[in-house]
């Protein structure tokens, strides 16, 4: 039975036009496993950042909300931009079990600190946190931008299940964050010994990443359809993982077919596809700008007390995740390329209303405002990513699902950098 698996041909493009079939085995699992590592992509970060209150304490005077991001940022961005360019040649399978071993030993780094210093401040411990903050960007560089040029030309499903698995990062991260706050919160050392448990749990996860997407996701047999139809259509980035699904490619074919095929270069998918572009850029720009800097230094004094930071950022992740489900529906799945950019840039409304709410309103308000922000960004992700590779060949698709990454990115480091502009007038 392997063997016939082993010697299994890749097909032709023109035969999965003539006939796709009508049921493929492990759907449902390769959704699962979607979610759960796109779950990962972003745990490291996600508890890096839901332990503010933690890092807050410990460095009060070094900013770890904005100084963590904007260190993270560019070296994401940086790698991100050399590997949308080569990714035509890159080993998808290599760049993405890379990005989840170094989560693995990231969020191990960060415990390994931590229990060497005995949870004592300091610049020293800041630069090691900082360099930490700085590998988990290139990581997110590989993974995110891998899987999602990866599940590109494969079902729109499996993006879903992918980026609700990142939204669903942080709202696991803030609900554990919480638990182990109020566990841990009347106990000596409590902020510490959370934040001790939140980063075992974290480094347990990541290794399981790295184990599905290395021995479960390529042997499923819908994966194993979707890749070998991007094979037959010229990709050579799938080469690995169909190996590592058991197929096989026949060099001959792949040579005599070369010539037939043809993708758009990436200045070309970038030029048909610029407000698809504009708006992942724009979505991030403003949602980083606001989110977490402003909301864990910038909200004010409250009933709430050192739960109003946790509280908001918990909301944000929640609603996030619940707008990322709701194009699953699709009566309201926004598609039209028009509608999307006004409602990207209609979002930018947010900031007036931030501002306000934080120097007049009560509590209620800021908590709805920052359900909306989290609502609203992880619903246009889900409808912009699930859009816009239609109609596009297997190459076409992953190279088009890296360079819309790559402007995300590049959105998330240009929020950050504006987060800055709060804090204008307040003597820093």
């Amino acid at each position: 039975m392997e063997a016939e698996v082993a010697a299994m041909p890749l097909p032709t493009s023109t035969d999965h036009e003539k006939e796709t079939p009508t049921r493929l085995e492990g759907r449902f699992t390769a959704m699962v496993v979607c979610w759960v590592l796109g779950i990962g992509c972003l745990f490291s970060w996600n508890s890096m950042l839901t332990i503010e209150d933690y890092y807050v304490n410990l460095f009060p005077k070094y900013h770890p909300s904005r100084i963590l991001t904007l260190v993270y940022q560019p070296f994401s961005l940086a790698t991100l931009a050399i590997l949308a360019y080569h990714e035509a040649t890159i080993n998808t399978r290599k760049r993405n079990l890379f990005g989840y071993i170094l989560f693995f030993f990231g969020t191990l780094a960060v415990l390994l600190l931590d229990l060497a210093t005995s949870g004592k401040g300091g610049i020293g411990s800041f630069i090691g946190l900082c360099a930490i903050s700085a590998a988990f960007g290139v990581a997110d560089a590989y993974v995110q931008g891998g899987m999602i040029g990866d599940l590109s030309f494969m079902l729109p499903e499996f993006i879903q299940s992918f980026l609700a698995g990142l939204a669903a990062s942080g709202a696991i991260t803030s609900g554990l964050r919480l638990l182990t706050k109020a566990v841990f919160d009347n106990s000596q050392n409590g902020l510490r010994k959370g934040a001790l448990l939140f980063f075992a749990l974290c480094t347990i996860f990541e290794l399981l990443c790295v184990l599905l997407y290395a021995f479960v996701f390529p042997k499923l047999p819908i994966v194993k359809y979707y890749r070998s139809k991007a094979a037959s259509e010229g990709s050579k980035t799938v080469s690995a993982d169909l190996v590592a699904g058991g197929i096989y490619s026949h060099s001959g074919e792949d040579e005599a077919n070369s010539t037939i095929r043809e993708r758009l270069s990436n200045k070309e998918l970038l030029r048909e596809n610029i407000d698809y572009a504009m708006d992942m850029f724009l979505i991030y720009l403003l949602t980083l700008s606001i989110f977490p800097g402003f909301l864990s230094e910038d909200t004010g004094s409250h009933s709430l007390g050192s739960w109003y930071a946790l509280v908001l950022i918990a909301m944000y992740n929640v609603w996030d995740l619940v707008g990322r489900y709701i194009p699953l529906i699709k009566c309201v799945k926004l598609e039209s390329r028009k509608g999307l950019m006004i409602a990207v840039l209609g979002r930018f409304l947010l900031i007036p209303a931030f501002y306000f709410t934080a120097k007049y309103a009560d509590q209620g308000w800021m908590i709805f405002l920052t359900s909306f922000l989290g609502l609203s960004n992880g619903y246009l992700t889900v409808c912009v990513l699930t859009s816009a590779p239609k109609g596009y060949k297997g190459p076409e698709q992953n190279a088009l699902g890296n360079i819309l990454v790559l402007f995300l990115i590049g959105g998330l480091f240009a929020g950050v950098t504006s987060d800055w502009l709060w804090l204008i007038g307040k003597g820093w």
